[in-house]
């Protein structure tokens, strides 16, 4: 396991055996997140992003009463349920936190609800595991995603490769919850408005050599390959196989495949080939792109502003509860996330926690429009990211 340390003003990381204290008094909470596995290059702008939330709060000096957050930061590896749990328990009865954010990857967050979370009721917040079923996962309520379910990106999805006149298309995902449920999704939208899956089938992670797979997928007659997995969990290699041989010119991706590890890998070869990922404009997403510039994180890859987001929302829910008691946590997270009160956004968290502090309401907006449903997951709206000049660009919003 490595250790990620970052110290500052009124603030500490630490992801070793306990945690740094700066301050007699402090609260600790998780970012328990992929820092190693296939999305690890992803999870640094992202695990950024939810420590600025906590850097932001510390430092207004309205946190329950001049309190410091002690972010104690955990390995989830994305694929690894054993370990994510091991973690989550780690950070539980070790650290003693208050609230979790995170985890990243939709398997290994079903493990830690079922297994820690939810019987031990604490709440977690995941940034991005979209997997459809854990909209009805058994949480006791400890449990709410600031990602939209894949079941919308399924549709979105859809309906632009119809706009772009692609009609057929084969389908690769990786062979876990996330990757199943988006291609189950994206199937069932495609299909029902006309379109033809001309082939689909499961890779596994890191293979050696994925020639043969594609091969199979492209004998079925597409040239479009729709790419469901993660950027470095197999992923890349499938896109770089599919090019060496010829198999396919054109590429869809979600997700976990927008990073720079595969426009690295494939250059202006994937010039015209796009995806989604959830974002969108509009005055929340400018605010946030300011904060997000302004402290550090390197703006353009998938689940910055929901890591933010999650964050915050544990921190408000904190406060609205004048508590640590993480059940008082649990019955504010609603509250503070949904109208009615002040809207907040990114970079306005010292204002939020005065607000709550003289007993006053709030709507946390923050940097992507929140509104949870009854479910505590929100609808979310989507980026189109189009691969122009070898690099990732948005080019649509679709809500």
């Amino acid at each position: 396991m490595n250790n990620y340390v970052k110290t500052g003003v009124g603030f500490a990381l630490s992801m070793g055996v306990s945690s740094v204290v700066l301050a007699n008094h402090s609260v600790s909470i998780a970012n328990l997140q992929a820092f190693t596995g296939p999305i690890e290059s992803l999870v640094v702008n992202m695990s950024l992003s939810a420590e600025l939330a906590a850097t932001e709060a510390s430092e207004s000096g309205k946190f329950h009463a001049g309190a410091t957050i002690n972010v104690v930061r955990g390995d989830s590896m994305c694929i690894d349920a054993d370990a994510a749990t091991a973690e989550a328990e780690r950070l539980i009865n070790s650290e003693n936190v208050i609230g979790i954010m995170g985890p990243n990857c939709s398997g290994v967050t079903t493990a830690v609800v079922n297994n820690v979370t939810a019987p031990l009721g604490v709440v977690n917040i995941s940034p991005s595991a979209t997997s459809p079923a854990l909209s009805t996962i058994e949480d006791n309520g400890f449990f709410f995603r600031t990602a939209p379910s894949d079941a919308r990106q399924g549709e979105v999805l859809a309906t632009i490769a119809m706009s772009k006149g692609i009609t057929q298309v084969a389908v690769t995902h990786g062979n876990d919850d996330y990757g199943k449920g988006l291609a189950d999704s994206f199937i069932a939208a495609y299909t029902a408005i006309g379109g033809e899956v001309t082939a689909s089938a499961a890779h596994e992670a890191n293979k050696a050599d994925y020639s043969a797979d594609v091969a199979a997928l492209s004998a079925a007659g597409s040239s479009t390959l729709a790419v469901f997995g993660y950027v470095e969990g197999g992923g890349t290699s499938v896109v770089t196989a599919a090019l060496d041989t010829g198999a396919f010119d054109n590429f869809i991706f979600a997700d976990g495949m927008i990073g720079d590890t595969l426009t690295n890998a494939g250059g202006n070869l994937l010039n015209g080939s796009w995806g989604t990922m959830p974002g969108g404009g509009g005055d929340a997403a400018d605010k946030w792109t300011a904060v997000g510039e302004a402290g550090g994180v390197a703006m353009g890859g998938p689940f910055l502003g929901e890591s933010y987001d999650a964050m915050a929302l544990i921190i408000l829910a904190a406060q609205a509860a004048d508590s640590t008691d993480r059940a008082a946590i649990q019955a504010q997270v609603m509250n503070v996330a949904n109208a009615p009160g002040e809207k907040i956004y990114a970079g306005e968290l010292g204002k939020a926690l005065s607000l709550l502090a003289t007993g006053n309401e709030i709507d946390y907006v923050g940097a992507t429009g929140v509104e949870f449903n009854d479910v505590g997951e929100v609808k979310g709206s989507y980026e189109e990211k189009e691969i122009i000049d070898g690099a990732f660009t948005t080019v649509a919003t679709h809500k």
